[in-house]
């Protein structure tokens, strides 16, 4: 078996992206879902015009178009446009979207977590340990409770970036531990 002596670039970057979301998160807490859902508007809304005019080449080329580039060109502005005009339906839909991600991530990563434990890195074994149960009682928590993780989004956001940035910290660490263990 060939052992792997080169860093876990992703890995690093991954953490520092993480980090920066965090304190733009915790600067601006009541910014995240904004931002994110004027980004999902403004990709729906590229991606159903290009559908569409995809459909108009076609038509143009072949004599006949698919029809379901069509509908779903359509159908793409239309959600696009709704949530860059209407951005509080957005955040209704990401507010039970984001905690889905939190679980999803930590449950990946405690799945993981042995191998650090069988690579004598108990400190890091125990800090993401830690910091995924965290982050999945908070997910958990967001998903049974929306209306109030949506009521209370400066709050959360504030819980949610410092997890953000203890995730990063946790995903650098990662960096540097696994590229002695590999």
């Amino acid at each position: 078996m060939k052992k792997y002596s080169g860093f876990f670039w992703m890995e690093l970057a991954v953490g520092v992206l993480l980090i920066l979301l965090g304190l733009f998160t915790f600067l601006r807490p009541g910014s995240l879902l904004s931002g994110i859902v004027a980004i999902y508007g403004l990709i729906a809304v590229i991606t159903g015009i290009d559908d569409i005019l995809t459909y108009i080449r076609m038509e143009k080329y072949t004599g006949f178009g698919p029809v379901v580039s069509l509908i779903s060109g359509i159908l793409s502005v239309m959600c696009g446009c709704m949530l860059l005009l209407y951005p509080d339906a957005g955040k209704w839909i990401l507010s039970l979207l984001f905690p889905i991600w939190f679980i999803a991530h930590c449950i990946s990563r405690l799945t993981h977590a042995y191998i650090l434990r069988m690579a004598g890195q108990k400190f890091f074994y125990w800090f993401s340990l830690a910091v995924n149960i965290a982050g999945l009682v908070l997910g958990i928590l967001m998903v049974f409770n929306p209306v109030l993780t949506f009521m209370t989004m400066r709050f959360m956001g504030y819980i949610v970036a410092v997890y953000l940035i203890l995730l990063g910290v946790d995903s650098i660490m990662a960096a540097f531990h696994r590229r002695d263990f590999f």
